[in-house]
């Protein structure tokens, strides 16, 4: 009876368009009163101590490190690396866009800010070159979730965070499934590409002009070496790697690149400030709510109804992957991270499954709702950029989404996709 009031309110606030944070506080204030005799002051209590958390200040300057990398003049070099690289395959200016946004997004952390930053070069350059509009806003769209599993990476912090898991652990366990990611988007740009008669962009590279587009781009590319290198030298923990990042990103921004000026600063941190008080306040609602899922033991009575639907692992997992695919067309990646670890996670260790694998899992179903009606920020991203419209980009978009879909499954059955690299740094 708990977990169906509780999974009742929520659907009803979140369908009343009531923000995360307070559905959160919501639900979990009329579940206490109604069904225990624990006072209403727990909430705060277990929110204020939630957000008293060392770690939970990587968010807000890793947050800050991306807006100011976005303002700084990254976009432009690291599409003219991308271009020197694959731009000569047919479908070369497609494959740029991927290969351009998983460069960005060991900067940038975030979905909608990788499709926004290169989108905006590379959308009109690929309808330049007689591609379709459609087929370009959906591609950079899905390049886009790419953002979000690449480190350094805000879902993945607050993942770590709420799971009580390595924040560290979850940035290396995302290089690989996001390469892959990018490898599987490129191979359905190639074939579309060679069915459509989309030519490549240039000549093949020589070694001069990628050396040149290279040395243009080192000081983009450093972010995610020093911030991973840092991490696992042991050099500086996750939350001061952060802070590294936004230091560096300001210096390279306006004295190396010289495009942040005193503006451009102070919107950077006025929006980061902004994205930050809407996150924190989400995390800290949450660990009153996850402190309630404890109580009611409502993740044990979800783990029994699965049992009971099925014995299989394969089965089970494949069930919770359909519910993060339909979680995901509607709420966002970060609430729903927030709403769902502390009543899944408990569920895939029973089964063996190590946290950080499922901390790909859940960012890499959710990453996939970002381009999936009805909600699909990634697709109102791209649809403003390029003009064209959410129905004829939903199509377009379809390749991507099987693309994805295919990796997802490799990450959920393949255990050493997502957990290889952290186990050889291990050792």
């Amino acid at each position: 009876m708990e977990a169906l009031l509780l999974f009742g309110l929520l659907i009803l606030f979140i369908g009343l368009s009531i923000p995360i944070g307070i559905t959160l506080g919501l639900a979990t204030g009329i579940c206490l009163a109604l069904t225990t005799d624990i006072p209403l002051v727990l909430i705060a209590q277990k929110s204020f101590t939630g957000l008293d958390s060392f770690p939970l200040l990587a968010i807000p300057f890793f947050i800050l490190a991306g807006a100011l990398m976005c303002n700084g003049g990254i976009s432009r070099r690291l599409v003219a690396l991308a271009e020197s690289l694959v731009g000569f395959i047919i479908g070369g200016l497609a494959m740029v866009t991927v290969l351009a946004c998983m460069f960005f997004a060991a900067i940038s952390g975030s979905g909608p800010a990788t499709v926004s930053a290169i989108g905006s070069f590379m959308i009109p350059a690929m309808k330049e070159r007689k591609y379709h509009g459609t087929f370009a806003a959906s591609l950079t769209a899905a390049a886009g979730t790419i953002g979000v599993i690449i480190p350094p990476s805000i879902p993945f912090v607050i993942y770590s965070v709420v799971a009580q898991t390595s924040i560290g652990d979850m940035f290396i366990a995302g290089v690989v499934p996001g390469i892959l990611i990018g490898i599987a988007l490129m191979t359905v740009c190639y074939f579309i590409a060679r069915k459509r008669n989309y030519l490549s962009s240039k000549e093949p590279p020589t070694l001069g002009n990628v050396f040149h587009a290279f040395k243009e781009s080192l000081g983009a590319l450093m972010v995610p070496i020093i911030i991973l290198g840092g991490i696992y030298g042991g050099v500086f923990t996750p939350t001061e790697a952060a802070v590294v990042a936004v230091v560096y990103s300001v210096v390279i921004g306006k004295f190396v690149y010289k495009e942040l000026d005193g503006k451009a600063i102070y919107e950077c941190l006025r929006t980061s400030g902004l994205i930050n008080g809407a996150t924190e306040f989400m995390i800290g609602l949450s660990m009153a709510f996850s402190n309630y899922l404890a109580l009611a033991q409502i993740p044990t009575t979800i783990a029994e109804w699965l049992g009971s639907v099925s014995q299989s692992p394969f089965v089970i997992m494949l069930l919770i992957n359909v519910f993060l695919l339909i979680v995901g067309c509607f709420i966002d990646n970060i609430a729903a991270v927030i709403i769902l670890t502390p009543i899944l996670l408990p569920v895939v260790t029973r089964l063996g499954m190590d946290p950080i694998q499922f901390g790909i899992i859940i960012t890499v179903n959710l990453a996939i709702g970002f381009i999936t009606p009805p909600y699909g920020i990634n697709l109102f991203v791209a649809s403003a950029i390029s003009g064209e419209s959410i129905e004829g980009i939903s199509k377009q978009i379809l390749p991507f989404v099987l693309a994805m879909l295919v990796c997802l499954m490799l990450f959920t059955y393949v255990p050493s996709v997502s957990l290889g690299l952290v186990e050889l740094l291990r050792h």
